[in-house]
């Protein structure tokens, strides 16, 4: 689940924060090994087929290759592609379908009918309205992260614990848009003019908020999560840690594999909540001296202050959505609220609208936000690097990550541009053979941040 998947204090944002503090959590994995989604004609050719792929026992002779892509990895590719066209089209056809339909004004009058009094009829609005766009997301939610999982081999999970973890998710959906959705359309009842500003104010320490409590109280409910069970491994994590500098992080290991049998890392949470997991089928999956390659790459993003730079574009972004819907809303409501069943932004029923134009915004960004992840993630192998130096291991865990999620590690420029949150896995097994400047003596990027080993 994502992490801000129910940001319902701002009930409004939920759009904004789904789209963007998610390429911050489960996000920072080193695999980059997500569908790609450019449309096939566009897509990177595969390797020539005769190009060897170097072993991991044998890459210490040369570089390791890039593995060429299974056909199978390749089917998984394409589909992906029509895929995420057709979730992004629904994601904006569902607000859009909701609105001049005249379904959200239904729902409100239901909920105003039901509630009486306006707090009520907001906080039921908000149930169903996150009732019924579950509903509608249930058949693409369930080919997507259930059936084509299964299909290609990635996934073992139990439908009893699909349907229990998208029952959680519901639940937590709606009971926070029962407890917060009233915040934003009683600052737009009292503001009009300035809504969005003290809107923006507030949703900002609200996604600190919800950094800090997803990793403890929301995670928790969909996986088990616990210390790592190989302790000799878990010492040299430790190790590594100290030479980061890093106090007060902790890692996690989590019962992944009763969901997906791809592998994962990443960084979670904020102040003292913050830890990096690994996901139990990346410990089984890769040998030692990769997972302390990997576990470098989360380091970085800690040392290297990448949270709370993330946090300030999001800031910014918030704004600047806010902005934009206080600036365009109006107009839409005056021309179609016949069909809206509602005339002023400040009508719960608008919920549609103001998502609608969320998800058009953040979807022009999105570029710039995504061109800045790949930075950090660039910024994360180069510190993992330098703290091991061990380019072999960086370079077939690379390799491992592409196996086993069916990775596709040169796909083309578009889905580079709008989708890819990583550098391609291609990309990184490049740089990984040819980064080390600690064998001509030339300075580190980050030898200041990195302490010698003991």
């Amino acid at each position: 689940m994502r992490l801000a998947r129910s940001l319902a204090a701002v009930a409004f944002l939920l759009v904004l924060v789904s789209a963007l503090t998610a390429p911050l959590a489960a996000r920072t994995d080193p695999a980059a090994a997500d569908t790609p989604v450019l449309p096939p004609d566009v897509a990177a050719p595969a390797a020539a087929a005769d190009e060897e792929v170097v072993p991991a026992t044998a890459a210490a002779a040369g570089p390791v290759a890039v593995p060429v892509p299974s056909e199978t990895a390749m089917r998984y590719y394409r589909s992906g592609n029509w895929l995420w066209i057709l979730a992004t089209l629904w994601g904006f056809a569902v607000p859009a379908l909701l609105l001049f339909t005249g379904v959200s004004a239904r729902l409100r009058d239901l909920a105003r009918r039901l509630g009486r009094r306006w707090f009520l009829t907001v906080a039921l609005y908000g149930v169903l309205f996150a009732l019924v766009g579950f509903l509608l997301d249930l058949p693409l939610s369930w080919y997507s992260d259930y059936v084509r999982p299964h299909a290609y081999g990635l996934s073992d999970q139990a439908a009893a614990k699909w349907w229990g973890d998208a029952f959680k998710g519901l639940a937590i959906g709606a009971l926070f848009n029962a407890l917060f959705l009233w915040v934003p359309y009683l600052l737009l009842k009292k503001s009009p003019r300035r809504w969005w500003i003290y809107t923006g104010l507030l949703a900002v320490p609200f996604v600190i908020l919800m950094m800090v409590v997803t990793p403890i109280w929301i995670d928790p409910l969909f996986n088990e999560f616990g210390p790592m069970k190989d302790r000799a491994l878990e010492a040299e994590i430790l190790s590594l840690a100290d030479r980061a500098g890093i106090e007060g992080g902790r890692v996690y290991e989590v019962a992944k594999s009763v969901d997906t049998n791809t592998v994962n890392a990443y960084v979670t949470g904020f102040l003292d909540t913050k830890r990096i997991v690994l996901w139990d089928t990346l410990l089984a999956k890769l040998e030692p001296s990769q997972v302390l390659f990997v576990m470098g790459h989360e380091m970085g993003h800690y040392v290297l202050g990448h949270v709370p730079v993330m946090l300030a574009v999001i800031t910014v972004l918030i704004f600047f959505g806010l902005w934009v819907v206080h600036r365009s809303a109006a107009a839409l409501i005056a021309r179609f609220r016949h069909r809206f069943g509602f005339e002023e932004l400040g009508d719960v029923a608008s919920l549609p609208l103001i998502g609608l134009l969320f998800g058009l915004v953040f979807f022009v960004l999105s570029p710039g936000f995504l061109a800045l992840s790949r930075h950090h993630e660039r910024q994360s192998d180069r510190f993992g690097l330098e703290i091991t130096r061990d380019n072999v291991a960086c370079a077939t865990s690379f390799v491992r990550l592409q196996e086993e999620n069916l990775g596709n590690p040169r796909p083309g420029w578009l889905y580079k541009l709008w989708r890819s949150s990583h550098p391609p896995l291609g990309e990184r097994i490049d740089f990984c053979n040819a980064y080390r400047p600690w064998e001509t003596g030339a300075p580190l990027a980050y030898g200041e941040k990195i302490r010698p080993p003991v």
